[in-house]
């Protein structure tokens, strides 16, 4: 029986522990079991132990006898499952390599054909390389890539793609998952990176909601603010500002039915005005995707709502 204390984490949460001191308590590796050095009580059995069975003391060692592949992942038809044969001309110890050269071209041949074997396969991995350009262009992080990745298999099985395109569904996928994870990004930014009309992925995004139970929340204009804050190159107080201006007209109906890009552009417009930080009503609009005249229009309404037409020096 090993000696050593087990790491803090690895400490069970039982009731038991009451009656052993935690520094008593130590793990067998050899039977995967808490035990109590004073009274010798099992306190929790059948521990996996999911350490690493080597040792390794420097990052060098640790990457090099690691045997583990990369992680799973649902932005890859296959899951991330199969094994890829690298274009290489040099084996592992250096040496190019010459009579065997064309046995690797055929296994890669091969292996190629093998990953992409049914009809569906072949649906998510041109689906899933569409996503993969589309999440780079608007720039969206991996968790909404993942879940797009997920609301479009379960359209596949659900066989809501047949009798649609690929790219108008994958877009509504996207689009479903920005909202659900707060990322604002419009209808109108994801259109111009596919060849697809807006109102084709808008009628594709009414029908993932309406057969896959998806609930979205509505669209919050307060998200749309640090974005466009950053794109303008404005402090963060300002964003806190604009954000209040926000808070405030809401609590007077101003923001029902109003374009939510545009409410926030103009309330950081309202901001920079009175923080001095003065941008014009064109950079705004450019930076938030709407027109001069919807900024023009926005920023009337707030400061009308909040009395602030005296306080406004454009």
């Amino acid at each position: 029986m090993s000696s050593e204390n087990p790491p803090a984490e690895n400490k069970p949460s039982s009731p038991d522990l009451s009656r052993c001191p935690p520094n008593k308590i130590i793990f067998d590796h050899s039977k995967g079991e808490y035990v109590c050095l004073e009274t010798g009580e099992v306190i929790e059995e059948r521990v996996i132990d999911e350490r690493a069975e080597w040792r390794a003391f420097t990052p060098e060692e640790r990457e090099k006898r690691a045997r583990t592949g990369g992680p799973i992942t649902g932005t890859v038809h296959d899951m991330g499952f199969a094994t890829s044969i690298d274009y290489a001309d040099k084996d592992a110890s250096g040496r190019r390599i010459v009579e065997k050269k064309a046995q690797l071209q055929k296994l890669r041949k091969w292996q190629a054909r093998t990953r992409i074997q049914s009809s569906i396969d072949r649906n998510l991995a041109q689906a899933l390389n569409e996503l993969e350009r589309i999440s780079e262009l608007l720039n969206l992080p991996t968790h909404v890539r993942e879940e797009a990745a997920r609301i479009y298999r379960m359209a596949v099985e659900k066989g809501l793609v047949r009798g649609r395109s690929i790219e108008s569904v994958i877009a509504a996928a996207v689009y479903v998952a920005a909202r659900e994870a707060r990322i604002p990004r419009s209808l109108d930014e994801i259109t111009k990176y596919t060849r697809i009309p807006r109102k084709e992925i808008a009628r594709c995004y009414r029908l993932l909601l309406k057969e896959l139970g998806i609930k979205v929340s509505t669209v919050d204009p307060i998200d749309f603010i640090p974005r466009i804050a950053h794109a303008l190159g404005l402090s963060g107080e300002l964003i806190k500002a604009a954000t209040d201006i926000l808070n405030k007209v809401r609590d007077k109906g101003v923001t029902a039915g109003k374009d939510p890009a545009g409410l926030a552009a103009a309330a950081v417009y309202i901001a920079a005005i009175s923080a001095g930080e003065k941008r014009t009503q064109k950079e705004v609009a450019h930076v938030a995707g709407v027109t001069e005249v919807t900024v023009r229009n926005r920023y009337k309404e707030i400061i009308q709502a909040l009395g602030l037409e005296d306080k406004m020096v454009e």
